[in-house]
């Protein structure tokens, strides 16, 4: 089910009555094969076949259609300089993070009882700086650049403002702990060890809620339908280490458009089919690496492609 959000991670009422109403009692009733879980991991097929680790993004992407980007990488040893577009996304995201962990530690520094909201979650030049860093860009302008990382700051800091505004109006002797749990109920770049499932020891995925399990990733650029299989690798690593069903997963898209921000959400069932899938493309990419198999240069090559100029 896609929806239109008005926020990032944090789902409108119209998305949590289709959350509890509809999607959590469907995937509780739904039936997903025992040995899908992630806590089956010494079992087959999750139990992996090759001594090989790899990420959840390595495991999942399909943006080359023949997987020669990771043959290029894993067993040619290929570096490549990312674009402009990745760098961007990378900057984006950074900026999210860094939002969230900002506004926690602001709240646990401060506390509640003097809040003046006028005053919170403030962007200065000094975290501008320390989010650009060493980003090197080459034909994208850095006003531009700080222009989206204002819009998604401000963005953010309003929506969070609002909450605990609603938080504090009915909950009026709450403490600061569980008010920062209600107002931001996720974890942000949750390191996970992925080694049971044959992945990398240091994954890190955008953000879990616990509430109700449910991974969520976000995207800047066009939807991929590949990119559900990335939600289910991180669903499957969480089954792994802590043999609790995780059956939920989120993308969220966020755009740029007329001076606005607009967010796309995707909620999903993480399926038998996915599972099965993104197990499936973990195989098949161990093999060709540990096999050494070069599987040629993809049909529809695209040129913003890091190794483009490698196989062309």
């Amino acid at each position: 089910m896609e929806m239109w959000g008005e926020i990032m991670y944090f789902l409108n009422e119209e998305e949590k009555l289709y959350l509890h109403k509809s999607l959590i009692p469907e995937s509780r009733d739904m039936y997903i094969d025992y040995n899908l879980r992630g806590w089956n991991w010494n079992q087959p097929p999750l139990e992996p076949i090759y001594d090989i680790k790899l990420g959840v993004a390595e495991t999942a992407n399909n943006y080359c259609s023949s997987n020669r980007d990771l043959y290029l990488q894993k067993v040619m040893k290929k570096k490549f300089k990312a674009n402009d577009k990745m760098l961007e996304g990378s900057l984006l995201h950074k900026t999210l993070m860094k939002f969230i962990t900002s506004a926690k530690k602001e709240l646990y520094i401060n506390g509640i009882k003097e809040v003046e909201y006028d005053n919170l979650f403030n962007l200065d030049s000094n975290i501008i700086s320390e989010l650009i860093g060493s980003y090197y860009f080459n034909n994208t302008s850095k006003e531009k650049l700080i222009k989206k990382i204002e819009k998604i700051w401000g963005f953010e800091s309003q929506r969070v403002k609002f909450r605990m505004q609603e938080v504090l109006s009915s909950q009026p002797y709450i403490d600061v702990d569980a008010l920062i749990h209600q107002v931001i109920p996720i974890v942000v770049e949750q390191k996970l060890n992925g080694s049971f499932i044959g992945l990398s020891s240091y994954l890190s995925t955008d953000a879990i809620n616990f509430s109700e399990p449910m991974i969520v990733d976000t995207k800047f650029g066009k939807e991929k339908e590949f990119y559900k299989l990335s939600v289910t690798g991180y669903a499957l690593v969480m089954e792994s280490l802590f043999s609790f069903p995780v059956n939920l997963g989120c993308l969220v898209y966020p755009g740029f458009k007329n001076k606005r921000i607009l967010i796309k959400r995707d909620l999903f069932i993480i399926t038998d089919e996915l599972r099965q899938k993104f197990i499936e493309q973990r195989d098949e990419k161990m093999r060709m690496i540990y096999e050494d198999i070069d599987p040629g240069i993809a049909n529809n090559c695209y040129k913003i492609c890091p190794f483009y100029d490698e196989c062309n």
